[in-house]
């Protein structure tokens, strides 16, 4: 059976999602990132995997399920990042990140079969990838491989062409890196945690923003 990893950063104000400050704080930003990793760790846990492994940059917290090894980060670029936690692997291994909350198990569940083919792939709405599966797990499939361009996941994919692989398709999936990303995945999945997240943090920042504009006007009238 497969082995199923989720790269993750421990969501903390700062160090996660910083490109959605603003209209995001740094702590709605983290809180939001918490409820997608909370989400697709849930995701994980209903999938038939042999093992599911946390591949985490800082230390798990209560969003964290049972079920799951909780491995480091190995030090390097997101390619060696990638590349090693592949390498942990001794039979077919699917990795997917944190930030698509919207993922669900049916989504994934072709990436589980190994039969006809040797890969998995799931192009990013942005150019990158979301998820990747190898039969037989190798890291120079992914060494060198430029991270975080609009051309990442065109040359992932060739990379896995070139390799010979037999290479099945997922659907486009947007990440959330962007507040707009934020909104488009939140209505996409209304009954996620992030969904939920999301309404709260942007209802709570709209009436700031209408009670600070009443408050100037006022100021202004006196």
């Amino acid at each position: 059976m497969t082995t199923l990893l989720v790269i993750a950063k421990e969501p903390l104000p700062g160090r996660v999602k910083t490109r959605l400050t603003p209209p995001f704080t740094p702590a709605q930003a983290a809180s939001l990132a918490e409820a997608a990793l909370a989400d697709t760790l849930a995701t994980a846990a209903r999938i038939p995997a042999a093992r599911r492994v946390l591949v985490l940059d800082g230390r798990p917290g209560p969003w964290l399920p049972p079920g799951f090894e909780v491995v480091p980060q190995a030090p390097g670029g997101l390619d060696e990042r990638l590349a090693a936690a592949f390498a942990a692997c001794d039979g077919p291994a699917l990795l997917i990140g944190m930030d698509t909350p919207q993922v669900t198990p049916e989504l994934l569940a072709p990436a589980l079969r190994w039969d006809a083919y040797d890969a998995w792939f799931g192009p990013a709405a942005d150019g990158g990838f979301w998820a990747l599966g190898l039969a037989a797990p190798d890291p120079a499939l992914l060494l060198g491989v430029p991270m975080s361009r609009p051309d990442t996941g065109s040359v992932q994919y060739e990379r896995l062409r070139a390799a010979g692989l037999r290479i099945g398709g997922l659907p486009v999936v947007r990440d959330v890196d962007t507040a707009a990303d934020a909104r488009r995945v939140a209505a996409q999945a209304p009954g996620t945690r992030f969904a939920a997240r999301h309404t709260a943090l942007t209802t709570a920042t709209q009436t700031a923003a209408e009670t600070a504009a009443a408050s100037a006007a006022r100021r202004v009238d006196a």
